[in-house]
């Protein structure tokens, strides 16, 4: 019996596969860039060094630069609460988790509004402290921490509680303390998954628009990262200026998608 991969119905379902990947990702990111570059390099480098979109990517940069070692920090720390105690509401932990994946971004977004904003339940007290939380930097680390949240955790969590604490009870056993068992033994030992998660951390905080586009206020050249500056360029009738900072966005979309299979190639 000739194997599954040589029969006709495989090669189809290969055939299929790859064009629709053609179709839904390939084509829209050449037309992306086709069109960026329609007018010419001048044209795209002109659109690019507007300041409002360089602050753009500099807020966008500094999101991530900010949101990525917090959640590293908060990942792993929650992974080994998880994999390593058994404690009463682990599960709710768990579950608590999962939170930011089921909730809608806007809904996000609109949840801090009412807490931090200027009618909300911590708004007024913060305004007396003199104290701007909504519509300014603040803000967007906040949100973009929030949906980000479970991705390292989530990479953290089935890898440490397959490998089990075997390992560094030896280290302990052996007089090494905390510090050095953490450093030495836990950290080798996941630092693959660690950087995946922080990898697809860096995807999401950059990307972030719903959440985001509540909470920033949509300031021109003061609180736009670069999803936001898109849509405000779109909306400006600057189409070649929209796709050469969706372009931006791409190429730093695909070096993410480069950075994550060699991870896993390297996990692997």
């Amino acid at each position: 019996m000739p194997a599954a991969t040589d029969g006709l119905g495989a090669r189809l379902l290969i055939a299929a596969a790859l064009l629709i990947a053609l179709v839904t990702l390939v084509v829209p990111l050449a037309l992306i860039f086709a069109s960026a570059f329609a007018e010419g390099w001048a044209a795209y480098v002109a659109n690019i060094m507007q300041p409002d979109t360089l602050h753009a990517v500099f807020l966008t940069v500094l999101t991530a630069v900010i949101v990525v070692p917090v959640n590293m920090v908060f990942g792993i720390a929650t992974a080994w609460a998880v994999a390593r105690y058994d404690f009463p509401g682990r599960k709710l932990m768990i579950s608590l988790i999962e939170i930011p994946f089921s909730v809608s971004p806007i809904v996000a977004g609109t949840i801090y509004l009412f807490l931090y904003g200027q009618q909300g339940l911590l708004g007024p007290t913060l305004q007396s402290w003199g104290v701007q939380v909504m519509f300014s930097v603040p803000a967007i680390v906040l949100v973009s921490l929030f949906v980000t949240a479970p991705f390292v955790a989530r990479e953290l969590i089935p890898l440490m509680q397959a490998q089990g604490s075997e390992d560094e009870e030896a280290a302990l056993s052996l007089g090494a303390s905390p510090w050095q068992t953490f450093r030495l033994v836990t950290l080798p030992n996941i630092r693959w998954a660690l950087l995946y998660g922080a990898v697809l951390t860096n995807a999401r905080a950059m990307g972030e628009f719903g959440a985001v586009s509540v909470v920033s206020g949509s300031i021109r050249g003061q609180t736009n990262t670069l999803p936001l500056q898109i849509e405000l360029l779109f909306n400006d009738f600057n189409v070649v200026g929209a796709f050469a900072a969706a372009s931006t966005l791409a190429l730093i979309a695909v070096a993410t998608l480069v950075l994550k299979f060699l991870l896993e190639r390297h996990a692997q």
